[in-house]
């Protein structure tokens, strides 16, 4: 294991040592308060273009489970921990990840949490070599995008998503628009009862209705919503025309598509602990969430649940749509949201016949 380090954009330097494959890897630093996951958080697609540092200070305690990965790679550009296991760490570097351990992950966390998500490089190099990888690093927000061109990149969300269709399960039929969507979604969603058709989140809303789904769901992904205009439309045009869902990237696309307006927060939502409050009620959902992107409020639909960390929008609701920023798949975590699978399957036993025009 040789000395390695951690550096931010704004130049904070962070010791540590390499546990990953040897080799230098630059993304927007971020991190989950999750004590248990760690195989299905690094195997996200939502966590493409992200360096990923774990505040629980043990990770790989229990090795490493194949049956739980949530996609066929590892997304992360990086992983950040305080002391890792040997099975863990093996295994990251047998897949070719950079990952880091010694790390002083409570004061990376207090970083990010009071000065906000930053670009960041890590692995063996000078500090000055990493300092200079992480300003050339693209931003992951499309505002920034936009006023340094020269750090544009195409969205993560349409590199994650497959390129050709397949389904999972039997029954009323529900297309997925894949944007990054984790298996344990797809596979929630069968053993709700229903045939699960993933296809391509690039794919236009006629393509989705030929199918002639009972419902639509808009998965979960990777990066600024507002980067997506072609997604953003062919939800627009599905809206009223069939029974629609979302979950996180999902529910942002949809809050797009219906007018409102989405924002970066300071360091996003990411463990699985996170309280969400069902709006007009006194009861609190524990919720598993990962995003860095939030729907700000408006007219256009009514706000169905609100974080209380800190009141942020959780979820929509409106005539023939519903959406959750959280993730209700509880992949690991508390199983609180998991009727919303229950809730996509009834509207599909309940809906009317559409039909692409």
């Amino acid at each position: 294991m040789q000395a390695a380090f951690l550096v931010l954009e704004d130049g904070t330097v962070f010791p540590g040592r390499s546990v990953g494959t040897p080799g230098v890897v630059a993304g927007e630093a971020c991190f989950t308060t999750a004590p248990a996951g760690y195989e299905q958080a690094v195997t996200d697609p939502s966590y493409a273009r992200q360096v990923l540092a774990f505040a629980y200070p043990l990770v790989g305690n229990y090795g490493v489970d194949e049956s739980l990965l949530e996609s066929g790679r590892v997304w992360t550009e990086g992983v950040v921990m305080r002391r890792a296991r040997l099975e863990w760490s093996a295994w990251l570097a047998a897949r070719g990840v950079v990952a880091l351990e010694e790390v002083d992950t409570r004061a990376l966390v207090r970083r990010l949490r009071e000065d906000g998500a930053m670009r960041c490089a890590l692995g063996i190099a000078t500090p000055a070599e990493l300092h200079e990888r992480a300003l050339a690093q693209p931003h992951l927000d499309w505002p920034r995008m936009q006023a340094e061109p020269e750090l544009a990149s195409p969205s993560p969300a349409l590199e994650a998503c497959v390129r050709e269709p397949f389904s999972v399960g039997a029954g009323p039929r529900v297309v997925v628009l894949d944007y990054g969507c984790k298996r344990s979604i797809v596979g929630r969603l069968a053993e709700s009862g229903v045939e699960a058709v993933v296809v391509p989140g690039a794919w236009e809303a006629e393509q989705v209705l030929e199918l002639d789904p009972a419902a639509v769901l808009v998965g979960n992904g990777p990066g600024d919503p507002a980067q997506l205009d072609g997604p953003i439309e062919t939800v627009r045009e599905l809206l009223g025309r069939v029974p629609l869902f979302g979950i996180c990237l999902g529910h942002q696309l949809v809050g797009l598509a219906l007018g409102l307006e989405t924002f970066k927060l300071p360091f996003g939502h990411r463990g699985a602990n996170h309280p969400v409050r069902v709006t007009g009620s006194s009861r609190v959902l524990v919720t598993v969430q990962n995003h860095g992107f939030a729907v700000a409020p408006g007219d256009a639909a009514e706000v169905s649940h609100v974080s209380l960390n800190d009141g942020t929008v959780e979820g929509l609701s409106g005539d023939d749509f519903t959406t959750l920023q959280f993730h209700p798949e509880a992949a690991p975590g508390p199983h609180d949201a998991l009727p919303f699978f229950d809730e996509i399957a009834a509207a599909c036993r309940s809906a009317r016949t559409y039909a692409a025009s």
